[in-house]
């Protein structure tokens, strides 16, 4: 405790031996410090007049020196006046053995005199003041204590006086100074108009005895006329002028010629970043890298980056004209920017792994960041940006080595952006191609998505090489990949590689019989998960057919003839050709036929398994894949004529008139429109309509706005929803019902209002 105390007193005595230093005054208008003067004030508001408008004359100037005065002095001798005497004093009297001196004890204040030169200063002359006096009286303690002798009253006031002086600390002098307690008239008075405080005055002045009562709180003449100038100064520099915002900002405006000029300077730049990228390249794939030349390479490519963002921003400015909008899309300056600026940089790394795996990831993270910019400020080119994106997250996907969880989140973050770019482009094939690297596990999924990438309008001619590789291993029958996959699913992409392929035909029968006995098991096994699986295997059957979109399948061929008279003179025109060169045409045809024989025969002999399940709602996915191939087939008279007695339209009908009687509700098939949502509603198609959307034989079967449905979450895309099922039944029986109108492989009874069979 003794340690706390000598430590408190020694605190005490340091903080009462600070002075305050004088500070200058400051303008109330800018609060701009100035020295405290007269001169330097009207030289402070010359410097800026427009701030200082308010003052017109020097008269103005110097009643607002004299202001700022009495300001600064007021907010001086505030402080000065709260000092209290701290036990430290008196502790020193004491010990001096020294009786404090209970009366007025005159002591300097240099701050007083500061603010005395600064007041009359616009006077030019100086005077000095003498400070504010202090008393220091004992404690009664050690008055007593001393035996100090007792003070002679001589009157009642002189007592009382006295006995007051004995206890002061200095508090009645601090309240003896101009300062007033705040009253709520005051504010209002001083916010009333002049003439309204005038009559206010006047009233009080004139109310009698009770006048004293209100006048005892007004606030002294100096200081209301100072609140009065402060209050005045504010309205002015709050002025509606002052706070009037700008319709727009100035902005210099571009011409076309020094537009032109920046995207010329801007492609010569990049020209040479895109030379230097190549270079280095190609000729560092044999040498090792260290870490600055790694860092280097990264920096190198990063530029050409910015370069290409710069340039798309310039070529696509809005005071841009049409040529130079199009210049972009004439350099095809998308496709070098990721040639040469990532991709190339990417195979590099990916070569030099694993001592370049921390640079790989770091340039694809800035690679990634760069694209995603571009697909916000340069939407013109959006699908090209989303697909790499996709790329980016397929080559992040392929080098992660952090556990099955980061690569699942990445293989997410590839599928997403593939789809996107599919549904904007959902003829090209190569984004199929791509999805279906990633679903590498799923062999179903990925022979659905290699064939309808070989079987879309803009055929992914590449993806023949990668369905080899998930072929191959199937047809090994030593290969571990042939024993470790579900076998009935095994066996069905086995006859799809063996038809494909044309190789190892000795096992194509064990494998139709393997998957067809087990198909039935498989789908009571499945439930509703086998409606997912049937419309892969239904999309893949009909791809199966087409002979994966080879123009060299007699369907294809087929498909390719305007009608049927065409295909008749083709096909005697191929004789012809047949008699001329028997050896080679009959190496071409006969192999071509049996393929396309043995497809059909497979694909018959699975609908019907699917078929004969009358009862079962899980196979309406896979039925509708099937009826939307034959219904495209229906329409093109050459292909009749190869699709005739081929398929088992028995149970077709069948199948459809159990649909008719257990149905709740009516269904549209009267009609020749497609059966959409009722009451103008926002289309929304059926999980099965995105998988076929983009194929050859679906390009004329959906409406033009059925997939511009924008609300559509992506991951609802592909819910089961309570609905889904009444939809999809109701379109099935309306392609019968379309099928039924050629009266070729089906036939509608209007009185019994039942599918049948011709004859």
């Amino acid at each position: 405790m003794d340690k706390f105390t000598k430590r408190w007193v020694q605190h005490l005595r340091n903080t009462s031996r600070q002075a305050t230093p004088p500070r200058n005054p400051r303008c109330p208008l800018c609060d701009a410090a100035f020295e405290p003067n007269l001169d330097a004030f009207k030289a402070h508001v010359r410097s800026n007049s427009l701030k200082h408008a308010t003052f017109t004359g020097d008269t103005d100037v110097e009643e607002a020196f004299k202001t700022i005065v009495l300001q600064e002095k007021d907010g001086n001798e505030a402080p000065s006046s709260t000092v209290k005497p701290s036990p430290d004093t008196q502790i020193g009297c004491v010990a001096a053995g020294k009786r404090p001196v209970s009366g007025n004890v005159e002591q300097g204040d240099p701050a007083g005199d500061e603010l005395d030169r600064l007041k009359l200063a616009s006077d030019g002359t100086l005077s000095s003041r003498r400070g504010s006096k202090r008393r220091c009286s004992p404690p009664a303690s050690f008055t007593q204590q001393h035996g100090s002798p007792p003070l002679t009253p001589s009157r009642g006031k002189a007592q009382q006086r006295n006995s007051i002086d004995d206890f002061d600390r200095g508090l009645r002098q601090r309240n003896q100074t101009a300062r007033q307690l705040w009253v709520p008239d005051d504010d209002r008075r001083e916010i009333l108009p002049p003439a309204t405080r005038t009559n206010q005055t006047r009233q009080g002045a004139g109310a009698g005895p009770g006048a004293s009562s209100s006048t005892a709180h007004r606030r002294p003449p100096r200081q209301r006329k100072r609140w009065r100038h402060h209050h005045l100064s504010n309205e002015t520099s709050w002025s509606p002028m002052r706070l009037q915002m700008p319709h727009q900002p100035n902005t210099r405006s571009i011409t076309s010629d020094q537009l032109l000029s920046e995207v010329k300077g801007i492609y010569a730049g990049l020209i040479l970043l895109e030379a230097k990228c190549i270079e280095y390249d190609t000729t560092l794939r044999t040498v090792d890298l260290n870490d600055n030349q790694y860092h280097a390479m990264i920096s190198l490519h990063q530029s050409l980056l910015h370069e290409h963002h710069d340039f798309y921003l310039s070529s696509h400015h809005p005071s841009a004209c049409d040529a130079l909008q199009e210049i972009a899309v004439s350099y095809a300056m998308p496709a070098r920017m990721w040639r040469h600026g990532i991709h190339s940089f990417l195979e590099l790394l990916r070569l030099k792994l694993p001592g370049s795996l921390e640079y790989l990831l770091l340039f694809i993270y800035i690679a990634y960041s760069s694209m995603a910019l571009l697909m916000e400020t340069v939407p013109k080119f959006r699908a090209t940006w989303i697909e790499c994106l996709g790329d980016l997250g397929r080559y992040r996907m392929a080098i992660d080595d952090n556990g099955q969880g980061s690569r699942e989140l990445w293989t997410g973050v590839a599928k997403y952006w593939y789809i996107q770019a599919s549904d904007d482009a959902p003829t090209v094939g190569r984004l199929y191609h791509h999805l279906a690297i990633l679903a590498r596990g799923n062999m179903l999924q990925q022979l659905f998505l290699y064939s309808k990438s070989l079987c879309v309008q803009v055929p992914f001619e590449s993806a023949k090489d990668s369905i080899t590789t998930l072929f191959k291993p199937l047809m090994d029958p030593k290969s571990s990949a042939n024993q470790q996959s579900d076998p009935v699913y095994a066996a069905f992409v086995r006859v799809h590689g063996i038809l494909f392929l044309d190789e190892a035909m000795d096992q194509i029968g064990s494998s139709m019989s393997q998957f067809v006995d087990s198909l039935d098991d498989r789908i009571g096994t499945e439930r509703r998960d086998w409606i997912e699986s049937g419309y892969y295997v239904g999309i893949s059957l009909g791809c199966l057919i087409l002979g994966f979109g080879d123009k060299s399948s007699l369907l294809m061929q087929a498909l390719s003839s305007p009608s049927a008279d065409d295909a008749g003179e083709n096909e005697e025109r191929r004789s012809d050709d047949t008699d001329s060169d028997t050896d080679s045409g009959t190496d071409d045809v006969a192999p071509c036929e049996l393929i396309f024989d043995t497809a059909i025969s497979f694909a018959a002999a699975a609908y019907k398994v699917v078929l004969r399940r009358q009862t079962d709602e899980n196979t309406l996915a896979c039925v509708h894949t099937i009826l939307a191939f034959f219904f495209f087939m229906s329409k093109r008279p050459a292909a009749l004529k190869l699709l005739d007695d081929r398929f088992p339209w028995h149970f077709v009908a069948v199948y459809l008139n159990h649909m008719l009687e257990t149905s709740e509700f009516p269904p549209r098939i009267d009609t020749m429109a497609f059966p959409g949502p009722e009451k103008q509603e926002a289309p929304r198609p059926l999980p099965e309509d995105y998988a076929m959307h983009g194929l050859i034989y679906t390009e004329d079967y959906f409406p033009a706005n059925w997939f511009d449905n924008d609300k559509i979450e992506e991951d609802e895309k592909y819910i089961e929803r309570p609905s889904t099922m009444l939809y999809r039944r109701e379109r099935v029986l309306w392609i019968g019902r379309m099928i039924a109108r050629q009266e070729r492989w089906l036939v509608w009874d209007d009185e019994e209002e039942t599918f049948g069979v011709p004859g």
